[in-house]
């Protein structure tokens, strides 16, 4: 990766070749594809094992992984024994839950969509999962566990009674060989009354056998929200994002950033307010926050404005004052009415080690050093052959897309999306290739690489690199037309290895190098 206090990496990363693994909700050609089938929200665990996506019916599906079963290992220890897995990454569906339903405030007379916007893993505890899910206004804790399915197997049950009232159901003795069946059930002759228990007592009553709920080898995941945290946000909630210390996370809204305890859910400290005393002295809302990844006290917010701020939480309990501000200075004789809709900063991501922020713009990717505030490290060029289509794009509402980025475990590959269902992988260092491809199954169909061109520096540091390939008026970077209808917004890097996972409509599709 870029930095490291010597400037450019020694050499470029070596030229991956993308190939197709596998997809998850394909259609036909000329399917119409429902509105609440769209994915709106991915993300891997920290082990890279599972997969969980949001869809805009407040649906999440959750995906494992079965290839590193196979070895009868998991894969680190595979790794350390140097045993080569020559199969690429296979996923399968492992179950599915409804995280939220439509709402209506009747406070505000507002509906409450359930589409879900982010989608979190925390830490997990006796072999269950857990994961945060939010749409625009409440975040659910969940908790997903094979449970084993329990079975009653043997009943006592009265003759006279049974006869009176319909089919007699028969109950297995203690010692009978019939294999039981759900709710009491078994698998002889319902009708047999020689089954059932009329042995009489000394007193002439007829013994009393409880029934047996047993436990056998079925199983089946069961998804319980643990709870609910609601009423703390005026405005749509934009990102949530765990702590390192496993116990707190932030939620983010436009205006303001609360903090919460993951045990507590009716209360919340609000550490960010960005919100005027008078709302027409309003110049910037909050776009993405995300926490430090091992410096539990640190996180990261940007701006509409194009500006991210690096907080301390142990200097206030109000971080009104940011540690840093990451921003670049705008090219004089540049500014235009679309100049600062296309700075807005849609998502930001730390690199693995904390030391890097990859931010996505309209226009560009920026790689951002934390120890650097001057200017980014790397600019990486995705829509600038739009920029002549800007009053286009302003017109359908396109401008106002908000692309995710992701970067590789190792922090030298960083990736997005694009339109006409593409997304675009970019080498961190100098004289790295850049990959554009295209989400289908043959991804390599529509590609080309383009070396990744040092420019002037933008800074006043001679290390500040450009990235990217020649701009094409009316057509995108493939030479083909773009299509403003289909596009690419939710993607996510597998954390150990060269895996994509790229949401394209109501598709899931996957890629591996």
């Amino acid at each position: 990766m870029l930095g490291r206090g010597e400037g450019t990496a020694a050499g470029a990363p070596q030229q991956l070749e993308w190939k197709f693994s596998q997809v998850f909700g394909e259609r036909a050609a000329g399917e119409e594809v429902q509105e609440v089938d769209i994915i709106s929200a991915i993300e891997f665990d920290r082990t890279g094992n599972h997969l969980a996506t949001g869809d805009r019916g407040g649906r999440v599906v959750l995906f494992e992984r079965t290839d590193t079963k196979d070895h009868g290992g998991n894969r680190m220890d595979l790794e350390r024994m140097d045993y080569s897995i020559s199969r690429h990454p296979e996923f399968r569906y492992k179950t599915e839950f409804q995280s939220h339903e439509p709402e209506f405030d009747y406070l505000k007379s507002l509906e409450i969509e359930e589409k879900i916007n982010k989608i979190r893993w925390c830490q997990t505890a006796n072999g269950a999962l857990f994961l945060l899910s939010t749409n625009d206004k409440t975040i659910k804790f969940w908790k997903v566990q094979e449970k084993k399915v329990k079975k009653v197997c043997d009943l006592n049950v009265d003759l006279s009674g049974a006869i009176g009232n319909g089919p007699v159901v028969c109950s297995s003795t203690s010692t009978s060989s019939k294999p039981c069946m759900e709710n009491g059930g078994c698998n002889g002759n319902p009708f047999s009354y020689s089954s059932i228990n009329t042995s009489l007592t000394a007193g002439g009553v007829l013994s009393l056998r409880l029934p047996v709920v047993a436990n056998n080898n079925e199983t089946n995941l069961a998804a319980k929200c643990r709870r609910i945290y609601a009423h703390a946000h005026d405005y749509h909630i934009n990102s949530i994002s765990n702590n390192s210390d496993g116990e707190t996370f932030i939620s983010a809204d436009d205006l303001r950033i609360n903090l919460w305890n993951l045990e507590i859910s009716n209360q919340s400290f609000n550490i960010v307010d960005v919100k005027p005393a008078n709302m027409e002295d309003l110049t910037e809302v909050i776009t993405s926050a995300e926490f430090h990844p091992t410096h539990c006290n640190m996180l990261a917010y940007s701006s509409s404005r194009g500006s991210i701020r690096l907080i301390d939480m142990r200097q206030s309990a109000l971080c009104d004052t940011h540690s840093k501000l990451f921003e670049e200075q705008e090219v004089p004789g540049t500014r235009s009415f679309f100049t600062e809709i296309i700075a807005s900063i849609s998502d930001i991501k730390f690199a693995k080690d904390g030391r890097y922020i990859l931010s996505r713009d309209y226009m560009t990717l920026k790689l951002w050093d934390v120890n650097m505030d001057s200017g980014p490290v790397a600019t990486f060029q995705v829509h600038e052959y739009l920029r002549p289509k800007l009053c286009d794009l302003y017109e359908n509402d396109s401008i106002f897309d908000k692309f995710e980025c992701c970067l590789s475990g190792d922090g030298i590959r960083v990736a997005t999306g694009s339109y006409s269902n593409m997304f675009r992988v970019f080498g961190c260092s100098g004289g790295s290739t850049e990959t554009t491809l295209e989400a289908s199954k043959n991804p390599m169909r529509r590609q080309i690489q383009t070396p990744s061109r040092p420019s002037k520096s933008l800074g006043t540091l001679p290390r500040v690199l450009r990235l990217g390939g020649a701009d094409t008026s009316g057509v995108d970077v493939n030479g083909s037309s773009f299509d403003f209808t289909t596009k690419l917004l939710h993607l996510a890097w597998h954390p150990t290895e060269n895996s994509l996972a790229c949401a394209a409509s109501n598709s899931l599709y996957m890629y591996y190098a």
